[in-house]
């Protein structure tokens, strides 16, 4: 991904676009076949001491583009002159940055295709792990850990459809000229470089494609960063030590801390929990770039410079980063168990409260019954189960058989087959 942000691949994308610019004057008759057999003959394949060339013109001329133009005219000569013809900067820039920004998305593509390849080969795995269900970090009911997981996987298609959607929306050129009027070249030409390039010419534009589309990019990485960061928090929790249902991967060698041997810290997920901050400020900022002063200023250029690579680079960390935790997590499904009895099967209650309704209790009468035993366990330490079985008002509606029934943890987890083949398109 770094790669894609380096200054030779920067130079090497703008003397594509003028090349393909120029193929496209030729094609109208705009330029002379020999010059743009000339311009390729000589324009090279742009070095590290190219570039380092380029910056050395650049200090004199304080201008990016004029001074890769006046390195493209030492290198080629006199047809040089016709590259570059009736075009602004912004041309070049803005074309070349469409196309780093659509070879970034390939490979963050690939980085989320992993990632979703991990979390679906665990799902499968812990399908019927059963562990505690939380709202208000407080037990709820049974889930399994494979349904966890689950979740996990359809929300990161989504973040995969919305990297695919920008990556359509950012992958746009233009050759339009000073204002986007295309007064001085033709439109054939901005198509001619666009689908040589594999790109879409922009509808319209100004001196600039419409920030508009970036934001979105950006906002899409950010979306990615935001549910990595979610599952990161996730696992953090389970791993706390009074938890402890699950745990990163610690490699023999690591240490968890200077003063404290024994400590096996959650450092990947905090990690990622931190990125993921700079992801959203990313998107923030890319927003703000989308309100320009008429045509063109320049307000925008130099936030995409930090936010282009560092928002890519940072989300493909993050994917590999979290597809190499979730394969290798350590999952303990006997904690789970131990966690699920930790309150004495408090945890049906729901059932129960369901089962005394379809005998005909009133619900609310129904939910007083439930509530006063499920309290006995918290504020007197009694057994949930005992003290249903001692309380006569129940009894007068269910039998002890099916009071215990109520106790099976196979209930709750009885749809997972529905919800895998929702999710997975199979049940196994």
């Amino acid at each position: 991904m770094a790669s894609l942000w380096s200054d030779v691949a920067r130079y090497r994308r703008w003397r594509d676009v003028e090349l393909a610019a120029l193929e496209g004057m030729v094609a109208q008759g705009l330029a002379p076949k020999e010059a743009l057999a000339d311009c390729l003959a000589r324009a090279g394949d742009f070095t590290e001491a190219d570039a380092a060339r380029i910056e050395e013109i650049e200090r004199t001329t304080k201008h990016d583009v004029i001074a890769f133009l006046t390195f493209v005219e030492e290198r080629v000569g006199p047809s040089a002159r016709w590259l570059h013809l009736g075009m602004t900067s912004s041309d070049v820039l803005d074309t070349s940055l469409g196309l780093t920004l659509r070879d970034s998305v390939d490979l963050l593509l690939k980085g989320m295709d992993r990632v979703m390849a991990a979390v679906e080969k665990r799902a499968f795995e812990h399908k019927h792990t059963l562990q505690m269900g939380r709202s208000h970090g407080i037990h709820a009911e049974p889930i399994t850990f494979g349904h966890k997981l689950a979740i996990w996987y359809d929300e990161l298609r989504r973040g995969r459809t919305r990297l695919q959607h920008a990556r359509d929306t950012i992958a746009v050129g233009k050759i339009s000229g000073a204002v986007g009027t295309f007064a001085h070249l033709p439109p054939s030409v901005e198509e001619h470089v666009c689908q040589k390039l594999g790109l879409t010419p922009a509808p319209a534009s100004s001196q600039v494609v419409q920030r508009d589309r970036h934001a979105e990019f950006f906002t899409a990485i950010a979306l990615v960063g935001a549910s990595l960061e979610k599952f990161a928090v996730e696992i953090r929790h389970l791993q706390r030590t009074e938890v402890r249902e699950a745990e990163e991967p610690f490699t023999p060698g690591q240490k968890g801390s200077s003063a404290m041997p024994h400590k096996r810290n959650p450092i990947l997920s905090e990690n990622l929990t931190g990125l993921a901050r700079l992801l959203r400020g990313y998107a923030v900022s890319a927003m703000e770039d989308v309100a320009l002063w008429h045509e063109r200023d320049i307000s925008h250029s130099s936030v995409e410079r930090v936010i282009g690579p560092d928002a890519t680079i940072l989300l493909d960390f993050m994917l590999h980063r979290f597809a190499g935790l979730v394969e290798n997590m350590r999952v303990y499904p006997e904690q789970m168990k131990k966690n699920l009895d930790l309150l004495g099967g408090v945890v049906n209650s729901q059932r129960l409260l369901l089962e005394l309704a379809r005998k005909g209790m009133d619900r609310q009468a129904a939910y007083v019954v439930v509530q006063r035993n499920a309290m006995k366990m918290f504020e007197e330490g009694v057994d949930f189960r005992q003290a249903l079985l001692n309380d006569a008002d129940l009894l007068k509606m269910m039998t002890p058989e099916e009071v215990s029934d109520c106790f099976s943890p196979g209930y709750h987890t009885r749809q997972m087959d529905a919800v895998f083949q929702r999710v997975f398109g199979r049940a196994s």
